[in-house]
């Protein structure tokens, strides 16, 4: 066990030093990085980048496709078809032999009319198969049978494959000089920019103050 000892007269008196040491102040902290900025500008980024990756895909789907003859689109322009499709939708039909008409298919032929309009009616009977079949046709829509007979020309038909509802019209009115400029230039100009503008723009500089 720790005691103190008496002091006699003879011992010296021995006084603290005190030593006046500088406080040393804590550094201040770093200022923590912020990623969630960069982040979701990378993000901007990237989405803006799919965007214009499928809409050049889906213009040059449908740019390229009917001019291979892989397939064509139509717009729906009556009735007579419905409920299976309706004014306003696209069909996209595929070409397929000649041989190949049975009945039961859809197909778009030039009606034998004096204005040789497209139809895309249900074929009901085949009359005389072979490398130029002689079809009868009926809209799904209508009570009687088409009032022709029409005769397959050439080396292929075209058979319906596909409907994309309401795509027709907007089709028709992208067909316009003027949508098509915006369309086809314009705005895949702006989104490339735009891309490029938050991937490559410099961060701004964090605020460390509290």
């Amino acid at each position: 066990m720790h005691t103190d000892a008496p002091r006699t007269q003879s011992d010296p008196i021995r006084c603290p030093v005190v030593i006046d040491v500088p406080a040393v102040s804590d550094p201040a902290p770093s200022a923590e990085p912020r990623p969630r900025r960069s982040v979701s500008r990378a993000l901007v980024g990237i989405g803006m980048w799919i965007v214009l990756a499928l809409a050049v895909a889906a213009l040059a789907t449908v740019t390229l496709g009917p001019r291979l003859g892989l397939f064509q689109v139509e717009t729906v322009l009556s009735g007579s078809m419905e409920p299976l499709f309706r004014p306003g939708d696209l069909l996209v039909v595929r070409p397929e032999p000649l041989t190949d008409v049975r009945a039961g298919q859809i197909l778009s032929f030039h009606a034998p009319t004096p204005d040789h309009r497209v139809e895309t009616h249900r074929v009901i009977r085949v009359i005389h198969p072979g490398a130029h079949p002689v079809i009868i046709t009926k809209g799904d829509a209508n009570t009687a049978p088409d009032p022709w007979r029409a005769q397959l020309h050439g080396t292929t038909a075209w058979r319906m494959v596909g409907v994309v509802p309401h795509a027709g019209s907007a089709i028709r009115t992208l067909r316009q000089p003027w949508v098509h400029v915006i369309a086809v230039l314009l705005v895949p100009l702006l989104l490339a920019a735009a891309a490029l503008r938050s991937i490559w723009r410099p961060a701004k500089p964090e605020d460390d103050s509290p």
